[in-house]
């Protein structure tokens, strides 16, 4: 398998970055992990088959990982004429925050009769639940009111294991999300700087002896983190990047 970039920003642009999406594709599997407000665009960039992606794994309801899905659904229906089933699967109150989005995108469009079968799953954290051919297991991440609506995930699919730390502050969670994954993506918004919601490099890196990822790559930083790139000793992601799970 092999996971792409297809956006590795933040809400506010910095960098220059699309927001957060990554497109996961392997033998059978092929699904994204978020779907901010940019990703139509740039899933359409770097020219992803938008038809045969099968699931999209949502870890929060923000607009910079949810925005992207009136987007996506419109052209699924209307552009790329899209006939197979599509799941979307995340916290409790998906269904809601669904229909809240797509009525303030695009009025009426909640309403509208797909071409294609769309199934809408609420996981609950720590039950491992199965989302076509991926084993799904969400974590409770801190990036709002308590026990809010905000996921990290550890997904198995093909043998591999990647675990993804959405947007959260440090959470013990995040040491059985990540423990031994081949590949474990995590949020490092700041260098050292400790802010509520938010994850640190340098929180991450005291802790990364219990977690002990095969591979570690960071994503969603601020323009604190990107402006310090040349000396962080670990792999950064980039927009359009491709990394072999």
């Amino acid at each position: 398998m092999h996971l792409q970039f297809i956006g590795s920003g933040d809400a506010f642009g910095s960098g220059g970055r699309f927001n957060t999406c990554f497109h996961v594709k392997g033998e059978r599997a092929n699904f994204l992990i978020d779907c901010g407000a940019s990703s139509l665009i740039a899933l359409k960039r770097w020219q992803v088959d938008l038809n045969a992606i099968r699931h999209i794994l949502i870890t929060h309801f923000h607009a910079d990982h949810f925005g992207g899905i009136p987007f996506f659904m419109l052209d699924a229906q209307f552009f790329s004429k899209r006939t197979e089933p599509l799941t979307i699967a995340g916290p409790a109150g998906l269904g809601k925050w669904y229909e809240r989005f797509m009525e303030t995108s695009f009025p009426g469009s909640s309403g509208t009769k797909q071409r294609f079968e769309l199934s809408l799953v609420e996981l609950t954290p720590r039950e491992t639940a199965c989302v076509g051919e991926l084993k799904v297991t969400p974590f409770q991440a801190i990036h709002g009111n308590p026990g809010g609506p905000f996921f990290a995930y550890r997904i198995e699919a093909e043998g591999r294991t990647l675990a993804y730390t959405g947007d959260t502050e440090w959470t013990d969670e995040l040491i059985e999300a990540g423990r031994g994954a081949d590949l474990f993506i995590a949020e490092a918004y700041f260098y050292d700087k400790k802010v509520k919601l938010h994850l640190d490099l340098a929180s991450l890196a005291a802790r990364l002896p219990a977690i002990q990822p095969r591979r570690l790559v960071l994503t969603h930083m601020s323009d604190d983190m990107l402006s310090r790139l040349p000396g962080i000793p670990y792999e950064t992601a980039e927009d359009g990047k491709v990394v072999e799970i």
